[in-house]
């Protein structure tokens, strides 16, 4: 695609790397699609956690591929040892968000080199949406393993979700690949607004951190503020915290935050289903949570 060219190679100078190396699409969601479509569809399973990101069963059965669940640590952390021992170490792929989602809970690189050390025959992707808010990018491991593909999104940490860009990095193999399938589909599938502005914010790294910066500030006041509450809080690296109340039910304090025009997100799922995820807001709306906290606990 011609016309994305200006956009990869802004991408590829941010990372230190060539075009070659860089995919881009509809957003992470729609990269994502094309992952599983065209590099994770094998007669072995692929493996993720049990708590994780939502649409990765979603697509798992849309394209008929077969998958298992990791489960995730009593912390949930994430375990390699547990994807190395699961069928002895074969499997069709490997995913997982870093830092995960709902947790918001990081591996390190060193554990990520760990896996991939162990892992040299199938794909692992690693789903890099919140990578700004504290976490080491696994992007500089990309000319050291292969078999490696770093998925990035603009709808984030660059607040930019409408504009639709998403982008993988990897070896040129993966991502001749990613380009053969959404040929199939759609040649040219970002406009040139949307090219513009994300070139524009691409190019604009100090602007990213700042505002980064600031999200991670917020984010460590709210737990604090949430601690003096009595909430119990996993350690994050998102722009949201995983927290629950010992004493109160999750749903009950959802509902009543609900009734003052806050939105909290509350999963109903086995392990979870006493967590809430709560978006990093600014200054003033995590104030106004806090506050509303306050009367219902």
């Amino acid at each position: 695609d011609p016309n994305s060219d200006a956009l990869k190679q802004a991408i590829a100078k941010v990372h230190g790397l060539t075009s070659n190396q860089i995919f881009v699409g509809n957003g992470s969601d729609e990269v994502l699609a094309h992952v599983f479509l065209g590099l994770l569809k094998h007669d072995a399973p692929i493996l993720f956690p049990d708590i994780t990101y939502s649409f990765y069963p979603v697509y798992c059965n849309l394209y008929d591929i077969a998958f298992e669940n990791i489960p995730l640590n009593d912390d949930f952390s994430i375990s390699i040892d547990a994807y190395r021992e699961k069928n002895n170490g074969k499997n069709g792929g490997i995913i997982f968000p870093n830092p995960n989602a709902p947790t918001g809970r990081a591996l390190s690189l060193k554990n990520i080199k760990e896996l991939l050390d162990h892992n040299k025959d199938s794909v692992v992707v690693i789903d890099e949406a919140y990578v700004d808010y504290g976490t080491e990018s696994a992007v500089t491991l990309v000319n050291q393993y292969p078999n490696l593909l770093v998925t990035h999104t603009l709808s984030k940490s660059y607040a930019l979700a409408g504009l639709r860009v998403g982008y993988a990095v990897g070896h040129p193999d993966l991502i001749e690949a990613l380009e053969r399938v959404k040929n199939s589909f759609n040649s040219y599938p970002i406009d040139k607004l949307a090219m513009a502005g994300a070139v524009a914010a691409i190019g604009d790294q100090e602007y990213l951190h700042k505002i980064s910066k600031a999200v991670i500030q917020t984010r460590e006041t709210l737990v604090k503020d949430l601690s003096q509450l009595g909430f119990e809080t996993i350690p994050s690296q998102a722009n949201f915290v995983f927290t629950k109340h010992p004493s109160k039910d999750a749903a009950a304090i959802a509902a009543a935050l609900r009734e003052k025009h806050i939105i909290v997100r509350h999963f109903k799922l086995p392990r979870i289903d006493q967590h809430l995820r709560i978006t990093i807001g600014t200054d003033e709306q995590c104030a106004a949570l806090i506050k509303e906290l306050k009367e219902i606990v």
